[in-house]
């Protein structure tokens, strides 16, 4: 069986470095978690101890950088129109960057941002843009990873070009990637249900974006429709994919050596799914 990097966002509650062990408990070698309290902006800075304690557990773990893969908070958008917003959203994204480089990890995962019908696509795309090269010149040794969205509300990122808009813009792009989350390409219009679509799909991220880019998975089953524009999550095979996609994507040898996450709605489940995903790998 071929190895893949295979886990799934568990818990850092109580401290980053219970993610290593959470993540280890359910058969995990990649993982993603939160550094920070997701739903503050102003959470405490991390104490020296409790890194110290992250990077020993990492080593112990033998899991590299390359293979963690950190969410952003949700609160975050780097396309908000308003001025005294987005600088919280600024400060916040710095913040995330420089745990990062804290926690000795190179890639922070975000969601692009929202025009909140305020601005043009095009000029929100700009600014998130303008926003990362602020971001990437007060850091160094991490790269910010664009994930690909659902498209709800007034979302950006759910269709490829938005994505390459944004890296075009970026002075950078030795730092930035992209994230192709499964439940969110359906919900955007990319049918990657069956082998041939799954094929096509990634055939025009490369083409569009460039599978250099591509430094991780978001591996999630869908309770929503192709096209439907709604970001919902299902456990695999419990949702509207099937499981054609999961057995593909499994034995793609473009996704060797990057995280695999899964983003499924049911913890109990994680052990179970990585274990099958592992069959897929042959």
């Amino acid at each position: 069986m071929k190895t893949r990097y295979i886990g799934a966002h568990v818990s850092a509650s109580g401290g980053v470095s219970n993610a290593v062990a959470n993540a280890l408990e359910i058969g995990a070698n990649a993982f993603a978690l939160f550094t920070r309290n997701q739903r503050q902006w102003y959470p405490k800075p991390l104490e020296e101890e409790e890194i110290e304690k992250f990077r020993s557990a990492v080593k112990e773990a033998g899991i590299e950088p390359k293979h963690i893969l950190p969410h952003a908070s949700y609160l975050i958008n780097l396309g908000n129109p308003d001025h005294e917003n987005l600088k919280k959203s600024r400060d916040a994204f710095l913040d995330e960057m420089q745990r990062c480089e804290q926690l000795g990890l190179t890639l922070l995962n975000f969601h692009p941002g929202s025009h909140l019908n305020k601005m043009s696509e095009e000029d929100c795309l700009a600014q998130i843009a303008e926003e990362l090269n602020i971001a990437l010149q007060k850091t160094k040794g991490v790269t910010a990873v664009l994930e690909n969205t659902a498209g709800q509300g007034t979302n950006l990122g759910y269709r490829f070009e938005h994505l390459k808009a944004i890296i075009d813009q970026v002075e950078d792009k030795s730092r930035v990637g992209i994230c192709i989350d499964t439940a969110h390409t359906l919900a955007a219009g990319y049918d990657i249900r069956t082998e041939e679509g799954y094929r096509e799909t990634m055939y025009q991220v490369d083409k569009i974006i460039g599978l250099e880019y591509l430094k991780g998975i978001h591996l999630n089953d869908s309770l929503k429709e192709l096209a439907s524009r709604v970001d919902r999550h299902a456990s695999v095979g419990e949702g509207v994919m099937g499981m054609t996609l999961f057995e593909v994507l499994m034995q793609d040898e473009r996704l060797a050596d990057i995280p695999i996450i899964l983003e499924t709605p049911n913890p109990d489940r994680w052990a179970e799914e990585i274990a099958l995903l592992r069959t897929f790998a042959k």
